[in-house]
């Protein structure tokens, strides 16, 4: 009975509004599929779209994968700093990251400037817009996936194997190309994957930086504002097969070769020899740690200029506590940051019971359905959060039981519920892995003790899930709270959240403001992390004592 009940939520809040954007597309036959293979600007945007997340993959891998083997396998002065700093563009919700990215290397960004004032130039050494300006903002908070997942697998990797190979004569190149890499392969296909997913579905920095470039997702919006429905339908279609075709490919070049490690051993650092290597190393690494921090440091700065004063300065003139003045008592300014609380925490909470229920009938039981089910949970996943957006606003417009349609667009709801849809897979995949770790007749051995349903559950399955359960919702309300994408095409101004205030900020030239609202963000994610982290100690804390007792 529970599993009928997921699916049917599933089917109805996932399924359903992505049929109705199909068949939207085929509404007037094929008159929209034609506009789309006429249209110069949709082929340019199909084009620049696939252009975008290959490019933003193979800058990923370019940064990622070098930083992954420096500081799992070589050891050095500084590393651990390097380590420490390494994830964090990662803390910065993408509207925020590419915010400080406008303020460092936009047309009027400090490091253009300084370069202009350096060699004297008339005009700015570069304009930071176009496809390539979008995948160089990506490789900037996209690499992360890819050091994190090298590093895992890095980390599992046997250093004796190496050694091996090297004894019996094979080279360092030969070494990395028949062993290392093949061996590292789902790390990297699964960071390659989640990068692809990133930009293909990525709207603040096409947005902010496209400049005349385009890509589906932005293209969508314009299709929709103009009152081209049917067109939007057709490139949201067009952008969630290209999602979908682009994960069955990957999984399929992932599931080509499978190798495995029978060793014993254990990775290990290696010191430097090299002297020049050991004097230049902790240089070449703080000018990193530099680079990966001056994003959030400039974020803070900005936070404290004075709106309107920061025109032609290399930095801002004027400081001051105004513009937090402003977020504390200004109610129209206030609004964005309880409606984005206030709607992350009811997305969240959503996403704590429903996928728990989906992740302990996917792992737990028996019930027919369980691997539809499962698919049906990882679905948003592979969907962008633009063709998300879209089918939501072309299913719940109006009130009609019948067709299981309700009117949702246009009031505070529809957000809560595009968060939810999008962080069903995470939430769900986090239980998953912490329940696959539970002997699964340790539920029925307590039950054959006389325990019922809900003692089983609360005492054997909930401490069992519960790592997952805090991570997964850690990730989600940290995902909610930031959210920009499907924001930007549902809100309305009752409703708006602190990412699309931000962006209405910056448009009216309020830096000060906007940075602002971005340093609050931040903290919320912060917040939301170290509160999981606490909470889930407090528990684990208590969990002990009981059993103690």
């Amino acid at each position: 009975m529970l599993a009928l009940a997921l699916l049917a939520l599933l089917l109805w809040s996932v399924v359903y509004p992505n049929v109705a954007v199909i068949v939207g597309s085929f509404e007037r036959g094929l008159g929209d599929w034609r506009a789309f293979a006429a249209s110069p600007a949709d082929l340019d945007a199909l084009r620049g779209t696939i252009i975008v997340s290959i490019g933003s993959v193979v800058a990923a891998l370019l940064v990622g994968v070098p930083l992954a083997f420096l500081l799992t396998r070589t050891e050095f002065r500084g590393r651990r700093v390097l380590s420490g700093v390494a994830t964090l563009p990662a803390a910065l919700p993408p509207l925020v990251g590419v915010l400080a990215f406008l303020f460092l290397y936009g047309e009027s960004g400090v490091v253009t400037r300084l370069v202009q004032r350096l060699f004297g130039l008339h005009e700015p050494p570069w304009t930071l817009t176009g496809l390539t300006a979008v995948i160089f903002v990506h490789a900037y908070t996209m690499y992360v996936y890819v050091f994190l997942f090298v590093s895992a697998g890095l980390e599992r990797y046997d250093t004796t194997l190496d050694e091996a190979a090297m004894g019996l004569g094979a080279s360092r190149t030969l070494l990395l190309r028949r062993i290392t890499l093949p061996l590292l392969t789902p790390s990297l296909a699964g960071a390659m994957l989640l990068v692809f997913m990133s930009a293909l579905g990525s709207f603040s920095a096409p947005y902010v930086f496209g400049g005349g470039a385009r890509v589906l997702a932005t293209q969508i919006l314009v299709s929709k504002l103009n009152g081209a429905l049917g067109l939007a339908y057709v490139e949201t279609t067009v952008l969630a097969v290209t999602a979908v075709l682009a994960l069955l490919l990957l999984r399929w070049l992932e599931g080509r070769r499978r190798y495995s490690m029978a060793g014993k051993g254990r990775a290990t650092r290696s010191a430097l020899r090299s002297p020049v290597a050991r004097a230049l190393l902790p240089a070449a690494a703080a000018a990193v740690v530099i680079l990966l921090v001056l994003p959030h440091a400039m974020v803070v700065l900005v936070s404290f200029a004075r709106d309107g004063a920061w025109t032609t300065q290399l930095l801002p003139p004027e400081y001051t506590l105004d513009n937090y003045r402003k977020l504390a008592t200004d109610q129209e300014l206030w609004r964005p940051i309880t409606n984005s609380v206030w709607m992350s925490v009811l997305a969240t909470a959503a996403n704590a019971v429903v996928c728990f229920a989906i992740a302990y009938v996917v792992v737990l039981s028996r019930a027919p359905g369980r691997k539809a089910l499962a698919l049906l949970a990882a679905l948003p996943w592979a969907i962008p959060a633009t063709a998300i957006a879209l089918g939501l606003a072309a299913t719940f417009d109006r009130n009609v039981p019948a067709q299981l349609r309700i009117l949702l667009v246009g009031t505070f709801w529809i957000l809560p519920l595009a968060y939810f849809i999008r962080n069903i897979p995470i939430v769900t995949s986090a239980i998953e892995g912490s329940l696959r770790q539970m002997d699964a007749t340790l539920e029925d051995a307590a039950r054959g003790l006389g325990a019922s349903r809900w003692l089983a559950l609360r005492r054997v399955v909930l401490p069992a899930a519960r790592p997952g359960l805090v991570a997964g919702t850690m990730l989600a309300g940290v995902a909610a709270v930031g959210e920009f994408v499907a924001s930007v095409v549902l809100y309305t101004h009752s409703n708006r959240p602190i990412s699309v205030e931000i962006l209405a900020q910056v448009r009216s030239l309020s830096f000060g403001t906007a940075a602002a609202y971005s340093v609050l963000l931040i903290l919320l994610v912060l917040a939301i992390t170290v509160g999981a982290r606490w909470l889930e100690g407090r528990v684990a804390e208590s969990e002990r004592t009981v059993n103690a007792a």
